[in-house]
C-alpha cells in the first residue's frame, strides 16, 4: 500500500491522477467486497495523495463509487465484444458475448456484485445501465439475428436482449453467491448450458403457435423427438 506523501501534479497530469483514483478505488471494492468499507481516506492513501485531492476529481464517495462501477460496466462490455470479435454466425457470436459475460463476472466477483447485485448507484441504475454501449452492443447483436432468421424480426430486441441478459446474470449471480452449488470443474458446462438454453429457447419460442396453455405441448415434444431425436444429456460442445 502507497502511503507516501505524492508530489503535486503537474500540468497534463491530472488525467493520469484521475485513472490512479479509479484502479485504487477498484482495488479496495475487490479486497472489501464493499462499498462501504470503501473510504475516501483510503483510496487517497492507497494513491499517495491527500484527500482534499480526490475531492479535485470526484465531488464526494457515490460520484467515485459511480465511476468505478462504470468502469467496470465497460470492462464487461469490452470483453464480450472481444470474445465475439471474429465469430461470423450471429448466433454463434451472440453466445459468445453470453458466455464472455458470466466468465468476467466470475473472474470478478465482487466487482460484478458491486455492480450488478447492489442498489443505490447511479451508474446501476436502468435508465442508464439501458444507455451503455455494453448493452447496446448486446441489442445489436440480438437484431443481426433477427435479421439472419433466428429471432422474429417483429420482435423488440431490447426485450429479447434484456431476456437474454437475465438469464447471463441469473446464473452469473447464483454462482457468485453460492459457488458451492457446482463443482467448479463443471461450472462452465453449466454456464454453457443455460446460455445456450437461453437463446435457442427464445427461437424455438418464437416457433409456436401462440395459443393458451402450455407453451409446449405434448406434440411439439412429439415433432421435436421426431426430427431431432430423444433428449440426450448434455456434455457441451464437440472437443470442449
Amino acid at each position: 500500500m502507497t502511503t507516501g506523501t505524492r508530489k503535486r501534479a503537474r500540468r497534463g497530469e491530472g488525467a493520469a491522477l484521475h485513472t490512479e483514483i479509479l484502479d485504487a478505488a477498484r482495488q479496495l471494492l475487490a479486497e472489501t467486497g464493499s462499498d462501504e468499507a470503501v473510504s475516501v481516506r483510503a483510496v487517497a492513501e492507497r494513491v499517495g495523495v491527500s484527500t482534499p485531492s480526490i475531492y479535485l476529481h470526484f465531488a464526494d464517495k457515490d460520484a467515485l463509487i459511480d465511476a468505478v462501477c462504470e468502469s467496470v460496466f465497460a470492462d464487461l462490455g469490452q470483453a464480450m465484444e472481444a470474445a465475439a470479435e471474429g465469430v461470423a454466425d450471429p448466433f454463434d457470436a451472440l453466445k459468445e458475448r453470453g458466455l464472455a459475460y458470466v466468465r468476467f463476472a466470475l473472474a470478478n466477483p465482487e466487482h460484478y456484485r458491486i455492480v450488478l447485485m447492489s442498489r443505490g448507484n447511479a451508474a446501476n441504475s436502468a435508465a442508464h445501465m439501458l444507455t451503455t454501449s455494453t448493452y447496446q452492443n448486446l441489442v445489436e447483436s440480438v437484431r443481426q439475428c433477427q435479421q439472419a432468421g433466428v429471432f422474429s424480426r417483429d420482435s423488440d430486441p431490447t426485450e429479447l436482449g434484456t431476456s437474454l441478459w437475465a438469464a447471463a446474470h441469473g446464473i452469473a449471480a447464483l454462482l457468485i453467491s453460492n459457488p458451492a452449488l457446482v463443482d467448479p470443474d463443471h461450472q462452465m458446462l453449466v454456464v454453457e448450458q443455460v446460455i445456450s438454453a437461453a437463446g435457442l429457447g427464445l427461437a424455438l419460442l418464437q416457433r409456436i403457435p401462440q395459443q393458451a396453455g402450455d407453451p409446449c405441448p405434448a406434440d411439439l415434444v412429439a415433432g421435436l423427438d421426431a426430427a431431432l431425436g430423444p433428449p440426450q444429456a448434455y456434455v457441451g460442445p464437440v472437443g470442449s
